[in-house]
Order: C-alpha cells, then structure tokens, then sequence
C-alpha cells in the first residue's frame, strides 16, 4: 500500500520530498462565532439526524437565511457530512440557501401563489406589480398552492396569509410588520370535552372497544384513505397489525396538490376531533409514537396543533403515546407518503422503491400505519354513530360524505361536505351557490392538477373513487377546479405542468426531464400531438412515483376533451406573431 495513503490530510508539494508533507485541514473551516450561534439556537434540542429539517427552519427563521457558515457549524454539531446538510438546505424552497455569509439580507418574504385557482384570479398582476410596491429590501417570489384557493388569488408575507390578495393590502401588511399567522376560532378541549370528546379513546384503552370491533366498524362503514389513493383504512390497520412491534404511526398533513385545502379547514376548526381520531388509530396498530408532517404553508395549524397537543400531553391523554409535530418545508413531492417518510427522516424527499411498503418497512425502518387528517378525523363519529350513519350519507352506490374543496368560476367556493356520488353539477348548484356571475360551465378538475381536466358535457358523473378512470381522470383528493368559457384549456394545463417541473424531486429522468421537456413544447406557437403523446407516455411508464406518472393527465385531458382551444390558441399565436398592417 502507499504510504502517502495513510494520510490523507497531508498535501504533497510537487517540489517536496515524498515524506515532508504540509499538512492542511480540508473542507470548509468552522467560524467558532457561528458554532456558538448555532448551539445556542438548538439549545437543548436533539441533534439526532431526522431533526434536521426542524434546525434548519430555527436557522431560516432567525437570520432570514441560510448561511454557509451556520450550515457548517450545524453540519459540526450535528456530526454530519456538509454535502448532507446542503443537499437537505438546498432541496426544499422555503430555505434561502446560496448568500454569503455577509450577504445583505431581504427584510421580509412576500410569497404570491401562481397554482391555477390563483392564476385564474389574477396572481400573475400581482407578481408583476408588487416589486415597486413594496420596495427593494422586500423579496417577492411566486410559490405554488397555499391551500387558500377558496380565497385567491392568495399571498403569504412572512408567515401571514392574505387571503384576496391585492396589492394594496400586501402593501399594508408588509409596512405594518404584523406578519405572524392569523389565529381563527377553534374548539377548545374544554368544549371539546364537555361533549364527550375523548371518552372513545378512553373506553379503546380500557378494554371497551375492541380493536377488531373498531376495525370491523370502520370496513363497514367504507372509510378510506382520504389523501388521494383512496385505500380503506381498515385493511390499512390489518396489515400494520400483522407486523412485528414496534410500530408507528405517520400522519400525512401535506395537502400540497393544487386545489385541496379540506385538511387545513379540519385543523382550523375541529384539531381534537383529529387528535383523538389519531391517537385511536395508535392505539388500534399498537404504535409508540405518532408523527404529524405538517406542510410549512399551514403556520397557524402549526401554533394550534403545537398548544393542543401541550394540553393533551398535560392532560394525560395521550397515554403511552408520544406525539411529534414536524414541520414540511416547501416540497409537494412529500406528499408522498414514502417521500413524507424520507423527510421525517431528516433527508431530501426522494419516494422510495417498493416493496418493501411502508406499512413493513416504514419511518427509521420500522412498520409503519400512513393516515390522511381527515381520514383519522372521521373515527369518532363513524364509531359512536355507527358504520350505517357514514355509508348512507353517500349517493345510491356510494359510501359516505366527501369533503369537497371547491375553488374556481364559482359564486361561493370552500370546503362543501356533500354526499359520495354527487355530481358536479349538483355540487356547483346545490352547495356553490351556481357559476359565478358571467361566467358559463366548460370544464373541471375532480382531482386538483394531477387528476386531469373534464369537459362540461361530462359534469353529470357521480364523484367517487373508481368513478372517473375510464375518462382518463380520477377524484383524488376532492379538489375541484371549476373553469368556465373564459379559460383556454392550453394555459390551464400549462399552469399544471409548470407546477409539476417546479416540483419534480428529479430522482428519475422521465419525470424530471419529461415535464421540463413538455413545458417546452406547450409553451411553443404549435403544438406537436405526436411528440406530446410519446412524451406522456414515457412519463407514465418510466417515472418512480404518482408525480410524474400524473403529470401528463391534463395534456391527456386537453388533446382528448378540447382540441377546438389548441386549435384557437395556435390562432392567436399565429396573429399576434403576423406584421402589423399600417
């Protein structure tokens, strides 16, 4: 072996003698000032490596961003490579990373959403306007959805949310320097209490209620996954149950997809009845602890959920359970629940390869139970009312209620609960209100951006799981998009695919060279069916995870449903690219 190998800190001048090596410490050095900044910030937090994320977000919202020389001291403190801390720091976009150390940094953040419901309201004016307004020392960057789209077009200035968004009141809101979340009304657990809140939970661990009888009940009843994949919940605990101890429970509040905004109105409103739906469910897979991944666009959820769980915890309630409030940080691909998982982890949030599935192989390895807020936000009332009182709220041939996120051309979006089965139509004039004014049904999205595009002859399909695939879209999360007679579908799909080459994670090439390829192609004067269509069908084929496997659906839905407005928008190149005639 060569003995110049054995020390790998040494640097052999090319004039020097093999054996007088000038030694010299590789990498970046520690500014012992940052390491004494550092370690009073964590304080006496755990520096284990899945709190990672949380560190960098103490970091982020201190000194407003990410500095080198503070990643290198958390990197020390941390006993972790740089390269790891950086390619964490850099992969999610609520981390400003990338300013020198003594790099002037912008006094406050003005986030303005570019998602579809924003657009359709008008976000691209205010991102064009506000950078005058609000001065240089202002940051101003589009972001995708905020689950606001009820109240677009939506901004966020530091961690407030304006909600109708205009240039005027995010003005305002940047010069009054009130910029902490805005608290709504909730109910306590003393009313939460008083109404006999908790009491299920107690009677689960006093040997009431049997976890085969709460399993049973739920599979009657039809409760499923309510993030999108529509899994029944009650399998779900079946296979977690046949699993070696011990377990966890992961809880996926990280409604990124455009559109869905129904989890945050739970947790605004009702956060014990989630609690308690949640702590049901550790207690039926037997789970030690409970993790809560909660998306970073969601700070007032994150001081409610913070406070209840205290009470709880103080309370005694929680039991031998232990409850963990992690915090997103920018990224829909941890939506995912195998990306969530990665991220809880502390690491980028790359979906993994299965099998194994997490319910065998889950958070730090072990088997893990994946609910939806407002899956375990229904235990409750589906166990004291009965399976027979959630199953007959749904249409003929289908189960349940369903929380619609309504947003779009109508006179009264939010979050509607109406029965599974329910047909667009229906729900826009049953529980919207109608279209709004002036505007005339032409299309909608069922299920957000991934869910693709149909058009208003095909508003009287029911709504439900399995209910909309042989039309090449699918239900989802219930997010539904309304567009009228004003919106070219071209645009609305381009929207769609920027949103999905922003948040490609990029582990696989078709997904992270396919919707950067197809941007490019949309955004041409012409489109190229052919190549459109190849193109989608690589993405679909080849890509690892439900991002890129969805991203072509609504170019799917527009070539297949609204070829008359690729036609028309080709047009309107063509004239607007022709010499004017003087």
């Amino acid at each position: 072996m060569n003995q110049d190998r054995k020390t790998p800190r040494a640097f052999h001048h090319p004039g020097a003698g093999r054996r007088r090596a000038v030694p010299f410490t590789k990498g970046r050095q520690v500014d012992p000032s940052a390491t004494a900044e550092i370690a009073a910030l964590i304080g006496a937090r755990s520096r284990g490596r899945d709190q990672l994320i949380e560190h960098l977000h103490l970091l982020q919202d201190r000194y407003g961003c990410l500095r080198p020389g503070h990643l290198a001291a958390l990197a020390e403190l941390m006993r972790l490579a740089l390269a790891e801390v950086y390619e964490v720091a850099t992969f999610y976009a609520h981390f400003d990373v990338g300013r020198d150390d003594d790099a002037p940094v912008p006094r406050l953040t003005v986030r303005v959403c570019d998602s579809l419901s924003c657009e359709l309201a008008g976000a691209q004016a205010l991102l064009a306007d506000l950078p005058a307004a609000v001065g240089h020392d202002v940051r101003v960057v589009r972001a995708p959805c905020m689950g606001r789209c009820h109240t677009a077009p939506t901004a966020e200035v530091g961690h407030r949310h304006i909600d109708h968004a205009t240039v005027e009141t995010i003005a305002a809101t940047v010069n009054g320097g009130d910029t902490q979340p805005v608290i709504p009304a909730f109910e306590s657990l003393t009313d939460y209490r008083t109404g006999g809140g908790y009491g299920l939970l107690a009677a689960c661990r006093a040997g009431e209620r049997s976890v085969d009888e709460i399993i049973a009940i739920l599979d009657a009843a039809g409760l499923r996954g309510l993030g999108g994949a529509g899994f029944p919940a009650a399998r779900k605990w079946g296979f977690v149950r046949a699993t070696d101890k011990p377990r966890l429970l992961a809880i996926n509040a990280d409604e990124g997809e455009p559109g869905t905004f129904k989890d945050r109105h739970y947790l605004e409103r009702q956060p014990h009845r989630f609690l308690e739906g949640m702590l049901i469910a550790a207690w039926g897979v037997e789970a030690d602890a409970v993790y809560i991944y909660l998306r970073d666009e969601y700070p007032a959820v994150r001081q409610i959920l913070t406070a209840e769980i205290g009470r709880i915890v103080d309370a005694g309630l929680t039991g031998p359970v232990t409850i963990h409030l992690r915090r997103g940080a920018g990224a829909y691909i941890c939506g995912e629940e195998s990306a969530m998982l990665e991220s809880l982890e502390g690491k980028r949030g790359l979906p993994r390869h299965r099998p194994p599935y997490v319910a065998q192989v889950g958070l730090f390895g072990r088997p893990t139970l994946v609910h939806n807020v407002e899956t375990v936000t229904w235990i409750r009332d589906i166990v004291e009312n009965g399976a027979a009182w959630f199953a007959d709220q749904g249409r003929p041939g289908h189960k349940g209620p369903r929380s619609f996120s309504v947003s779009g051309r109508v006179a009264e979006p939010g979050v509607k609960l109406a029965p599974a089965g329910i047909t667009l139509r229906e729900l826009i004039n049953e529980y919207c209100g109608g279209m709004a004014p002036g505007h005339q049904l032409k299309g909608y999205l069922p299920g957000g951006a991934s869910g693709g595009i149909l058009p208003a002859d095909l508003a009287d399909l029911p709504l439900d799981f399995g209910t909309l695939e042989e039309h090449g879209c699918f239900i989802g999360s219930a997010a539904i998009i309304v567009l009228s007679d004003r919106d070219n579908m071209c645009d609305v799909a381009l929207n769609l695919m920027r949103f999905f080459e922003d948040e490609s994670c990029g582990q696989c090439t078709p997904c992270r060279v396919g919707t950067e390829k197809a941007v490019q192609l949309m955004t041409r004067p012409e489109w190229d069916p052919q190549l459109l269509a190849e193109l989608a069908e690589a993405m679909r084929d080849a890509s690892i995870c439900g991002l890129g496997q969805a991203a072509p659906n609504p170019l799917a839905s527009v070539f297949r449903y609204f070829p008359q407005d690729i036609t028309s928008r080709s047009q309107e190149r063509r004239d607007s690219s022709a010499p004017k005639q003087p």
